[in-house]
């Protein structure tokens, strides 16, 4: 049975990759109407990605004995001023989401939830890899400049940067 402050923080971090999960929709479908294909494909996907992880929570929580409730969610931006801002938002986030799990790393550590903060574990090697990819990305537009030929190649690498997500593990 979890802790009511660990399943409170768990809940909310639910919100906080439902959340992440319609960002990145948001800005696939900018990126599919500005033009670039492969980075709304690899957006797209992202997106798909973050629904899992936010799907792994709720399975937890519920086999854990607790009620995984969805929160409210305000609407993500739908407006970007080029493709480069739309990635440095991207890492911005992602390192807010890092900051997140950390926190509810911190409370089930304190409540000494051990389980949980071992379940944890993987959402902690997952966001050191997120903060890796964006970084690598961004170091690519660095390279790449404002150029029309340089976007049009970063675009398609990143349609090759598509991974298919597998199915949300069990909790236990």
């Amino acid at each position: 049975m979890l802790k009511e402050k660990v399943e409170k923080a768990l809940v909310k971090q639910i919100q906080v990759e439902e959340h992440s999960s319609r960002i990145y929709m948001a800005m696939a479908s900018w990126c599919e109407l500005k033009g670039f294909s492969g980075a709304a494909q690899f957006l797209y996907g992202h997106s798909d990605e973050e629904r899992m992880h936010m799907t792994k929570l709720i399975k937890y929580v519920n086999d854990k004995g607790g009620h995984a409730v969805l929160l409210d969610l305000k609407a993500p931006d739908a407006n970007y001023k080029s493709l480069l801002d739309v990635f440095e938002k991207i890492l911005k986030h992602e390192e807010f989401v890092t900051s997140s799990i950390n926190e509810l790393y911190e409370v089930a550590f304190n409540e000494k939830d051990f389980t949980t903060a071992q379940f944890l574990q993987w959402y902690i090697q997952e966001q050191i890899e997120e903060e890796s990819v964006f970084k690598s990305i961004l170091d690519k537009f660095r390279l790449a400049g404002n150029e029309q030929g340089g976007l049009f190649h970063l675009d398609k690498e990143l349609a090759g940067m598509t991974t298919t997500m597998p199915a949300p593990a069990s909790a236990e």
